[in-house]
């Protein structure tokens, strides 16, 4: 067994859309979940790395995550809380140097989804070595835990009455003196329940106040102390946030004493019986004992700007100024920054971020609905981030010397199980296709060599299954349906890729870069009614467009205006963000292949460029076909190939194209041999033309039981002579590698694998001494790099990847990149990562 480097190239992944599933530490590290797995990024990393690292645990998607928070220069050690659809509660510890990160306690208290987590949320961090924090979960309960860094343990248990299901609760000390602690929580109701306890030591919470006015659920619960006045010796008031589906944020304020605050005892903002006439605001005192004490709330304001559903309200507090902002984001795909008015105290939005466009997509396909789902505030308070609706994060930073926010690099993944990848012909950059029905385009940014999003080639209404690529600037993907489609590169992305990646285009004449760029179309949009992207001039950027003019009922073909390029759109010096890259980097698409009769489960394209197989989804001989298309006139060669009786799982050309290799759930292989040519066109035709003989296969060899369970994929081994050698993965645990003999095709080696392999690839050219390497990927998410003798096959040596390498579902798909003398594993898993993994080569 010996040990060889793996480090990660990238990682991308999308994140869960809930309202909890984020938290920014005050590290400057930003954990989200990410399906199953939890998320390490740092957003204000010197390069853009992304991603840094995946951390699974939890058997289900992940919810609601949770920094246990340091006060100021606090030396211990960091903790994150993360609750999941599994049940379960971990608790994660970092390193001093955040570069190794161990769950330490898994906790399975509560019986259903844990929805949100609140820690205690205080000023000063007071040296006590015990941590509060509450968890609510869809069991209908909220409950109380102490952590002391050893052990953990539930030290009261909420059940709410009447019953509702906690969406948000917040924790915090009710002043900043005292012991006493104040809960809030809601849910599936459209009020506030407010509790409190004693003190922190063994604390006892008891409902003291129901909190109503809000007319929908309630999505978000935030606490926060606003400052003193200057002079002022009356102790800082509590403001709690609420942000509701009925499009509203209320604030309360938690004052100590019985007194109103001046403001409600005057009678508090003046605007609102304009807003809302007919409804005026309940002012009534809810009063709150605590330890002796007396506490009031009050309703303090109504904030109005929203469309839709309000998702989350989080509170920044300034540093040095104490000036006291509110970041809310909407369903109306906005995220607003509200402040206090200096003079009249009422609360407005001064800035406004996210899509707001005259030109708003009409298409749900491009990202004009489903809105932002959470907001967070970076620690300064200088940047804020939000995930959208397509598991994308956008950021914005302020600069205070132009007094504006401004967009910054953000990251992007599939949301999705990734179920199909390949790399362009030369390897300059990865494509890979989705559940989620994207495909996206990966390239490495010369700049720092960090990997980006940077197209999005395909945005369709069907889940994608395979894809791959037809030379440099052209791929074919299949979906859930019965057809197959071609695309073509768009020149905006072509002067894209060429200006941040270095990616030369050559059209397959062997013309130059310029010439290939500018047969280009333009742009592409995609139909408002339609799912065929359609090729598109880009307009001058002082171009008018008319959106109202688009009448998808009488003109099915009237393309989305919200996708309209601009002839500036993509000329940046930066990877695409998230608004570009869903509208403006979709490639047209310019061939259809008919011809199979149910969805498409998978195809694969000639070395060459110059055929395609497919299949699709099967139950009988006359489906199980696989059908080839030539590539020049986009013509079936019939008849198709017979072999199996399901479905056929994965079609593999040999290197030489000499071979076709399918395997499938019928649990056969079979190997197609390539005759020479066919004549296509009539009698007419000039049979000189040799571009007319379009090439044939025919059955060589079939082993009806390759393996005793179903094939899940196959590789052939880089060209060794004249005895060509494949592997085939099973659901049956093994791996076997064939190679041709003289009179027929034989197994050589089998090897035993821990659990259903179900994704293999060899490296495209043997190491230096010669041998071959074959990555193996399991249904358990594991990794392992085999090295095989060439002459014998036989395994010269293996090694598993790290465990935190390893995925937490199964291994969809591997691909070594080709073209390239660095190993490069390009890895798909039905956890929606896409990874790159550069492994380092045996030094012998």
């Amino acid at each position: 067994m010996i040990e060889r480097k793996t480090e990660i190239e990238y990682l991308s992944v999308g994140a869960n859309r809930h309202t909890a599933v984020a938290d920014w530490s005050q590290d400057g590290l930003v954990a989200f979940g990410a399906d199953s797995n939890i998320a390490l990024w740092r957003p204000h990393d010197s390069q853009p790395r992304g991603v840094t690292s995946l951390l699974s645990g939890h058997k289900d998607t992940v919810k609601a995550i949770k920094f246990l928070s340091r006060g100021e220069g606090d030396e211990r050690q960091s903790y994150l809380l993360s609750g999941a659809d599994d049940h379960c509660l971990k608790i994660w510890a970092f390193s001093q140097d955040d570069n190794v990160v161990t769950c330490v306690h898994t906790l399975q208290e509560h019986t259903a989804a844990i929805n949100c987590i609140a820690t205690l949320y205080e000023r000063e961090r007071r040296n006590s070595t015990i941590a509060i924090f509450a968890t609510g979960a869809a069991d209908a309960s909220v409950r109380i835990w102490a952590f002391d860094g050893d052990e953990t343990r539930v030290l009261q248990t909420i059940n709410p009455k009447p019953k509702f299901f906690p969406l948000a609760i917040a924790l915090s000390r009710l002043d900043e003196g005292g012991e006493a602690l104040v809960l809030a929580v809601a849910g599936t109701r459209n009020v506030v329940q407010i509790f409190v306890a004693e003190s922190t030591v063994n604390p006892e919470f008891q409902l003291q106040a129901t909190l109503t006015g809000h007319e929908g659920w309630i999505r978000s619960l935030d606490f926060t102390w606003e400052k003193r006045k200057e002079g002022d010796s009356a102790k800082s008031d509590l403001l709690l946030a609420s942000a509701s589906q009925d499009k509203y944020i209320r604030l309360w304020r938690l004052h100590g004493g019985k007194d109103l605050p001046a403001a409600v005892a005057n009678g508090a903002d003046p605007s609102l019986g304009a807003y809302l006439p007919g409804k005026s605001p309940s002012n009534k005192a809810h009063r709150l004992k605590a330890a002796g004490k007396d506490f009031t709330v009050m309703f303090e304001a109504l904030l109005l700007g929203h469309d839709d559903w309000i998702y989350s309200a989080k509170w920044h507090t300034g540093r040095d100024t104490g000036k006291l902002q509110l970041l809310s984001t909407s369903a109306d795909n906005t995220l607003a920054i509200w402040e206090a008015d200096p003079s009249s105290g009422i609360w407005v939005t001064n800035v406004r971020l996210g899509e707001i466009s005259r030109e708003k997509g009409a298409t749900t396909a491009t990202g004009s609905t489903g809105g932002f789902w959470t907001g967070l505030w970076s620690p300064d308070g200088m940047s804020v981030t939000c995930l959208g609706r397509t598991g994308s994060w956008r950021v914005w930073d302020y600069s205070k010397e132009e007094d504006q926010w401004k967009p910054q690099i953000g990251i992007s993944g599939h949301t999705r199980a990734v179920t199909g990848i390949a790399w362009a012909k030369n390897g300059e950059y990865l494509l890979s296709t989705s559940s989620d029905q994207t495909t996206r385009l990966h390239g490495s940014w010369t700049r720092g060599n960090t990997w980006h999003e940077m197209a999005r080639p395909q945005i369709h209404g069907y889940d994608l299954n395979c894809i791959d690529s037809l030379g440099g600037s052209q791929f074919v993907s299949g979906a859930d349906e019965k057809l197959m489609r071609v695309f073509d590169e768009p020149k905006a992305v072509a002067k894209l890729l060429s200006r941040l990646c270095n990616i030369t285009i050559s059209n397959s004449n062997g013309n130059g870069s310029g010439a290939a760029i500018e047969a280009m179309p333009d742009a592409a949009n995609m139909p408002v009614l339609g799912l065929s992207n359609k090729a598109i001039e880009a307009v001058d950027d002082d171009a008018e467009i008319n959106a109202s003019a688009v009448n998808p009922e009488t003109d099915r073909e009237a393309l989305d205006p919200g996708t309209t390029v601009r002839k500036s759109a993509l000329e940046i010096d930066h990877p695409p963000l998230e608004d570009s890259l869903s509208r403006h980097t979709l490639w047209p698409e310019t061939e259809k292949l008919y011809g199979h009769g149910y969805e498409i489960s998978c195809l694969a394209v000639s070395h060459a460029g110059d055929l395609i197989a497919s299949a699709c989804k099967a139950s009988s001989v006359n489906h199980a076909v696989i059908r080839l298309f030539e590539t020049r006139r986009w013509t079936e060669i019939k008849p198709p190939l017979t072999a199996h009786s399901l479905t056929a799982t994965r079609l593999r050309f040999s290197p030489d194209d000499l071979y076709l290799l399918s395997v499938g759930r019928d649990r056969q292989w079979a190997v197609f041999v390539r005759e020479q040519g066919v004549e296509k066109g009539g009698e007419n035709n000039d049979s000189n033309n040799a571009q007319d003989v379009v090439p044939g296969y025919r059955l060589l060899q079939a082993n009806p039981k390759g393996h005793t369970r179903m094939i899940l994929d196959a590789a052939w081994a880089p060209s060794t002579g004249s005895s060509p050698v494949f592997a085939t993965a099973g659901r049956d645990k093994t791996v076997k590698v064939w190679r041709r003999g003289e009179t027929d095709i034989a197994c050589v080696t089998t090897i035993a694998e821990t659990h259903p392999a179900t994704a293999i690839d060899f490296l495209p050219r043997p190491t230096r001494d010669g041998q071959l390497v074959l990555a193996v990927g399991t249904e358990a998410g594991k990794i392992s790099i085999y090295s095989l003798d060439s002459t014998t096959l036989a395994v010269a040596s293996s090694f598993p990847l790290q465990p935190q390498l390893c995925l937490a579902k199964t291994v969809i798909q591997l691909t070594w990149r080709p073209q390239t003398n660095s190993s490069e594993l390009a890895v798909a898993g039905d956890d929606g990562s896409l990874r790159i993994y550069r492994i380092a080569e045996n030094e012998t």
